[in-house]
């Protein structure tokens, strides 16, 4: 866990409020004859478009390294009926790296989703309740939500070895393995394909692009030649190694816009909108803070007070509060001193939550005044989905994301780095790759400072990069303002990448 937490990193969790219980790391996993489906028809109005679909949750074997079946992983695919083989199918995971792909499937995609009449404010206790969800992509393009092993209904089989799967390069080979056969078994190669990534799905996305189309270096030893049409990534985490240390500022510049957008939203700042403050923030990053940063203790003290006149008046905090931190503060303690004078914590995977400073556990994730509280309705509402209206009795308990089993026994390989080169290297072996990346305002987990300064660094195609901000956070499609542009987007970009 040490990389996810240094580099503040925990909120790739994108995870339950709570680890899970021993009785769910132990759920047990029968060895079935054959892989388990649950098959059942439905119908919806997406976009003003009627679409009968086929809904199936069914179970894949996966092999180990040794050859034998060493996990069961659950798939959930929605496929319209009579759809033609070039339609576009999205592969969908969310990040953790241990967790399931509840909260796009729940959040965004889904035919329904958690109904949140004021998603600031979602209800944290039962009854919770769903609706239809009119911004599932259903009328234009096919979904397969995937939970990798060990999240949602996903777990290993006996004899089946965790570090055959848990790891970055694992990972992606399992991922990988998963939709070859996937678009195998449904007859789909002809399909326009796209992977949408949330959070650490960044680095699934990045390094399964480059797994599928293979070569004798990839983790197969062999050639794919399975192409994608495109890459979304919501939540964008692509540099897992933006340090943070003495002398190295590049945090502190990517998290200023954020900073500037939030305290917008909360009234603690001036200017029309987030994206005016967020615009103000990144020309004060590029033209003032950044040469005072670099002066470092050189910078003389007249002109240090100035720099946090500035900072003061973009962020909501006072002067002094940034000279005495050295005109650095991390978003952890941003996120404490905002509202301090109203008694209040805002979150870190959504800036405009907020719950009071007083008695906080301290946990990363179930004190998080986002994460803590909107959590309860994705979990209940996921397993009403199941029971009422899919008629499925779950194989198992689902998990939400696995700390214990999954995220502290990952394998990063030689370490965290940014993963955009990776996705750099898949558009350059396929010069038809699109990549779309959406990320929230008020976000102070994966700013979208952030993702803006490792695109320009990493030799991504820019004519064929998109980059969007939302007026949300972590989930960028947690709101209907936000949900509606979000959902815009993305359609115009399936439709845009999956021309002839």
């Amino acid at each position: 866990m040490r990389h996810l937490m240094s580099a503040g990193l925990a909120a790739l969790l994108l995870a339950s409020a709570a680890a899970p219980t021993a009785q769910a790391a132990q759920d047990p996993v029968p060895v079935a004859a054959a892989p388990r489906v649950f098959a059942s028809d439905h119908a919806g109005v997406f976009m003003g478009k009627k679409v009968a679909y086929r809904t199936t949750l069914q179970e894949t074997i996966l092999k180990g390294s040794g050859g034998q079946p060493a996990a069961s992983l659950f798939s959930l695919s929605y496929v319209a009926k009579g759809a033609k083989t070039d339609r576009p199918v999205v592969f969908v995971f969310n990040g953790g790296p241990g967790s399931s792909s509840i909260w796009l499937h729940m959040g965004m995609l889904g035919p329904r989703r958690i109904a949140m009449s004021d998603p600031v404010k979602p209800p944290t206790v039962p009854p919770f309740a769903l609706e239809d969800n009119p911004y599932s992509l259903l009328d234009v393009a096919d979904l397969v939500f995937i939970d990798p092993i060990g999240t949602g209904y996903s777990r290993l089989l006996p004899g089946g070895k965790a570090e055959d799967f848990y790891g970055v390069a694992q990972d992606a080979r399992a991922t990988s393995e998963f939709i070859q056969g996937w678009l195998t078994a449904n007859g789909r190669w002809n399909s326009p394909k796209f992977l949408m990534g949330e959070s650490y799905g960044t680095v699934r996305a990045s390094v399964v692009a480059t797994n599928l189309m293979g070569g004798p270096m990839s983790p197969a030893g062999a050639l794919g030649a399975t192409t994608l049409n495109g890459v979304i990534i919501l939540g964008p985490a692509f540099d897992m190694n933006r340090g943070g240390g003495a002398g190295d500022d590049r945090s502190a510049l990517a998290s200023l816009p954020t900073m500037a957008a939030t305290a917008w939203v909360h009234g603690k700042s001036a200017g029309a909108s987030a994206e005016s403050a967020a615009d103000a923030a990144r020309a004060f990053a590029r033209d003032i803070y950044l040469p005072a940063l670099y002066a470092g203790e050189e910078l003389p003290v007249a002109d240090k007070a100035k720099v946090a006149e500035g900072l003061a008046s973009l962020t909501g905090l006072s002067a002094q509060t940034w000279i005495d931190a050295d005109l650095r503060i991390s978003l952890s303690k941003f996120g404490e001193l905002l509202l301090k004078d109203k008694g209040l914590q805002i979150g870190a995977y959504d800036g405009r939550y907020t719950l009071p400073l007083a008695a906080s556990g301290g946990d990363p994730v179930a004190d998080d005044p986002a994460m803590g509280q909107y959590t309860p309705s994705f979990v209940a509402g996921l397993n009403q989905y199941v029971e009422q209206d899919l008629k499925v009795k779950a194989p198992s308990t689902y998990q939400s994301i696995a700390f214990a089993d999954v995220n502290s026994r990952w394998n990063w390989g030689a370490g965290p780095r940014n993963y955009a080169e990776d996705l750099a290297t898949a558009m350059r072996r396929n010069p038809a790759l699109g990549v779309f990346v959406g990320s929230g305002y008020y976000d102070l987990v994966t700013t979208f400072g952030a993702a803006e300064n490792v695109a320009r660094h990493s030799g991504l195609a820019r004519d064929r990069l998109t980059m969007k901000v939302y007026p949300s956070g972590h989930m960028p499609y947690l709101g209907d303002d936000s949900a509606r542009l979000l959902a815009a987007d993305i359609r115009a970009f399936l439709a845009d990448r999956s021309r002839p």
